[in-house]
């Protein structure tokens, strides 16, 4: 393995029952880790069911976590940058038209960055509060807000509703 590469940083290892970010999915449950043969190589996977989503299961190699961007629910140190960033109502991209937004959005929610998605959130909250946001716009807030409030509510130990009622105190105005 390579100094530095990506599967070193994932120490240690996600175990079965644990809760993970799986990026632009939300959270996920490990429902368990499973070996398959695959073109005569036998590779384990990690088994995942995403919340919200209860039909919907993904498996995922262990060796290409790094590349699918998988990671552990946030800390209290990221939580707190997240309500940092929702408290700064400055719009960076407000004078952009809204398919360059929306494109600008949409690759800052593919990463999985909790920080990324919470500036989508927030200027897409300080958008909605001036004008009329686009069909798009609109579903894309409501994916960024779903995955930020789950994760949230997890990492803070708070009801989704808790973390909603947060959210609209802060765009109260």
């Amino acid at each position: 393995m390579l100094e530095g590469s990506t599967h070193n940083r994932i120490n240690p290892p996600f175990r079965k029952g644990e809760k993970v970010v799986y990026p632009a999915h939300g959270v996920a449950v490990i429902e368990d880790i499973q070996s398959r043969v695959i073109s005569g190589t036998e590779r384990k996977f990690y088994v995942l069911k995403i919340l919200g989503q209860e039909r919907m299961t993904v498996m995922i190699p262990t060796d290409n976590v790094g590349a699918t961007g998988l990671r552990r629910i946030i800390g209290k140190d990221v939580v707190n940058k997240i309500y940092r960033i929702l408290r700064q109502k400055k719009v960076e991209g407000d004078a952009q038209t809204w398919n360059r937004r929306y494109r600008e959005y949409s690759e800052k929610i593919r990463t999985g960055s909790p920080l990324e998605i919470a500036k989508v959130l927030r200027d897409l909250l300080v958008l909605k509060g001036d004008k009329e946001l686009s069909f798009g716009e609109r579903k894309m807030l409501d994916t960024a807000r779903s995955l930020l409030v789950k994760e949230l509510s997890i990492a803070r130990a708070y009801p989704e509703e808790k973390i909603l009622e947060d959210l609209r105190t802060i765009f109260a105005n």
